[in-house]
């Protein structure tokens, strides 16, 4: 299994538009300013590609999904998975189109029953047989997820979080991995299915200062060590994650990932 990180930002992205606005007022690690030197610390918006037995796993399709496949030169997509209907981790879909050309393909989409009712809503236009079409349409098939399930012979087993008051908000676990992009706190149930993960991406929103819908960096790395995978990444990262600086709070096997980032299982 290969992945790679297309996108480790917030929904704001890293460097976000206030710092340009307030002139990096509000950078108090000035890690906007340099995103002009290291190529780590400039985020868009979170996703990964999962690659096993020749297929292409998206997980998220987000807003800078268009500048993220022509870095990485992502040539098809066989299915994708949405864990919540955020703007940063869907906006994305309508560039599916140009992956959606071959006769007879539906790019099938799992997400929660919410999150598939979300997509219909909020891209009503894909799904209304009369809707104009104007430069393309994505052909995609919703798959509402209500349990594990299978996916080119392996099971995807969907893990519930809390994530404010939004409802059938996901993270997911393939095989040896579990990406958790979203998340302020998970149940005891849910979070017994992440044992055993070799590799476990979890979000990680900033250094301090308590927030509704997110961890933070303590509480991440209090919660990668209750699930012990043999590497954990952190995603989902605001402008005051510092590479340099905030390494000292984490354990050998822990990292903050970066666009780009190539990891093998």
């Amino acid at each position: 299994m290969k992945i790679i990180f297309l996108g480790t930002g917030t929904s704001h992205g890293v460097p976000p538009l206030d710092c340009m606005i307030e002139e990096h007022i509000r950078c108090k690690k000035d890690v906007c300013r340099l995103s002009a030197d290291d190529p780590r610390h400039a985020r868009t918006r979170s996703s990964i590609l999962v690659e096993w037995d020749g297929k292409n796993i998206l997980i998220d399709v987000s807003l800078d999904f268009r500048q993220q496949a022509l870095r990485e030169r992502i040539k098809r997509i066989d299915a994708l998975l949405i864990t919540h209907c955020h703007a940063d981790h869907i906006g994305g879909l309508p560039d599916l189109r140009s992956y959606t050309r071959q006769k007879d393909f539906q790019l099938p989409v799992y997400g929660s029953q919410e999150s598939v009712d979300a997509l219909r809503r909020t891209f009503g236009y894909m799904f209304d047989p009369d809707a104009f079409a104007g430069g393309g349409i994505p052909n995609i098939k919703l798959c509402a997820v209500t349990g594990p399930f299978d996916l080119f012979g392996k099971t995807v087993v969907p893990v519930t979080v809390v994530h404010a008051d939004l409802k059938g908000c996901f993270g997911y676990c393939l095989g040896p991995l579990v990406y958790i992009p979203d998340m302020k706190s998970i149940d005891e149930e849910e979070l017994k299915k992440c044992s055993g993960a070799e590799v476990l991406i979890l979000n990680c929103l900033r250094d301090e200062r308590e927030h509704i819908s997110h961890m933070i960096l303590p509480q991440a790395v209090a919660l990668a060590r209750r699930i012990g995978p043999k590497q954990c990444y952190f995603i989902h990262m605001c402008h005051d994650i510092h590479y340099k600086i905030d390494k000292k709070h984490l354990d050998p096997w822990m990292e903050f990932s970066y666009d780009g980032l190539q990891i093998n299982i």
